[in-house]
C-alpha cells in the first residue's frame, strides 16, 4: 500500500495491519489455498521446501514460545480462511466424508472410499473431507473423478498404488497425485480442510479448495458445521471417533437447527473394534436425531442410506 493511501485510510479511522516479512504464509489472504500453491517448488527442492512444509516448520517453532505476535498472526490467518470458506460454500449442499489417515492407496478400502466420493459428487453434492491422506484423499479423489469416464478412476487407482503412503516420502506421494491430475485435468473441485496441527499429515492434492488451519479445534468444528447435507464416517481411529461425537453433540441439542444425517460405515468396526455405534444410538433414542443416524456394512449402501435419512 502506498504511504499516502495508508495515511488517508488511517485518518478516516481504519485499522491497517502491516505486512510481516519472512513469513511462509499470508495471514491476510482472501481466498482458500489450491494444491499448486501449497506444493509450489516440489519439483525443485522436494516437499520440505514447499510453502506447506515451511508453514508447518514455522508453526512448530513459534507455537510454544508465548510470542503474542505469532499467536495473533495464526488467529488472523484462520479467521481469513473461515471467511473464504463461507464465501465458497454459500448456497451449496455439503456432505462430509471422515475417515482415517492410515488407509493406504493400494487397498480395497481406499478404492471403495474413492468410488463413494465419486457417487456423492455425481448427485450434485459438494464433498468435504479433513483434507489429509488415507480415506480423506480417497473421497477427494473420487469427487475429482466425477466428471470423467468410470475407467479413469480405476486407472488412477492403479497409478497411485505405486506410492501407497505418504511415508517414507511425502514428495513421491504428492507427485503421484499431481501426475493423476495432469493426466486427467478438469476434475470436480471438492473441499479439503486440513490442519498444520497435524503437520506430519500432508494435505492431499485432489481437493481443489483447501482450507488449511493452524488451530485444529477451529478446523474440526468448522468442517462438521458446514456439512449441511450430512456426514459419512468411514472406519478410523481416535480422530474419527472424536468427529463422530463432535457431530453428534449439535445434533443432540439441535444447536444448529434440525439434526443432519450421520452414516457410520463398517458394522464390525463401529460395534466391536471401536463401539461408537451403541453409544450414538443410545444418545439418539427418543430424540429427533434418532431418525437421522444409520449404520451400514459397506460404502455401496451409503447413497441410499443418506437419501433415506435426508427425506
Amino acid at each position: 500500500m502506498a504511504p499516502e493511501a495508508r495515511a488517508k485510510i488511517q485518518a478516516d479511522g481504519a485499522l491497517v495491519f502491516p505486512p510481516v516479512p519472512h513469513l511462509p504464509f499470508d495471514p491476510y489472504r482472501g481466498l482458500l489455498y489450491s494444491p499448486d500453491q501449497l506444493f509450489a517448488g516440489l519439483d525443485a527442492g522436494g516437499y520440505e521446501t514447499t510453502p506447506d512444509a515451511r508453514a508447518y516448520e514455522w508453526f512448530q517453532r513459534t507455537k510454544a514460545d508465548g510470542d503474542i505476535l505469532a499467536s495473533m498472526l495464526r488467529s488472523i490467518h484462520d479467521d481469513a480462511i473461515s471467511d473464504a470458506l463461507d464465501e465458497l460454500l454459500v448456497g451449496t449442499r455439503v456432505v462430509g466424508v471422515m475417515g482415517g489417515h492410515a488407509m493406504a492407496r493400494d487397498t480395497d478400502a481406499y478404492a471403495g472410499a474413492a468410488r463413494l466420493g465419486r457417487e456423492l459428487a455425481r448427485t450434485g453434492l459438494t464433498v468435504a473431507t479433513g483434507g489429509g491422506p488415507g480415506a480423506m484423499e480417497a473421497a477427494n479423489l473420487g469427487a475429482y473423478a466425477a466428471p470423467h469416464r468410470d475407467e479413469m478412476l480405476d486407472e488412477a487407482l492403479e497409478l497411485l498404488a505405486k506410492t501407497p503412503s505418504f511415508s517414507p516420502s511425502v514428495s513421491d506421494w504428492v507427485r503421484g497425485a499431481l501426475e493423476v491430475r495432469d493426466r486427467w485435468p478438469g476434475g470436480d473441485a471438492s473441499v479439503g480442510i486440513p490442519t498444520w496441527f497435524y503437520g506430519h499429515e500432508p494435505p492431499n492434492a485432489f481437493a481443489g479448495h483447501i482450507a488449511k488451519y493452524f488451530a485444529n479445534a477451529t478446523r474440526e468444528d468448522g468442517l462438521l458445521a458446514r456439512c449441511n447435507a450430512g456426514v459419512i464416517f468411514l472406519p478410523g481411529a481416535a480422530g474419527t471417533v472424536q468427529e463422530v461425537f463432535d457431530n453428534a453433540t449439535p445434533n443432540y441439542y439441535e444447536s444448529r437447527g434440525e439434526p443432519t444425517p450421520m452414516v457410520l460405515v463398517g458394522r464390525t468396526h463401529w460395534t466391536e473394534r471401536l463401539p461408537a455405534w451403541p453409544l450414538l444410538k443410545a444418545l439418539a433414542q427418543e430424540r429427533p436425531m434418532e431418525t437421522r443416524i444409520a449404520l451400514v456394512d459397506s460404502v455401496t449402501e451409503v447413497p441410499e442410506a443418506l437419501a433415506r435419512l435426508s427425506g
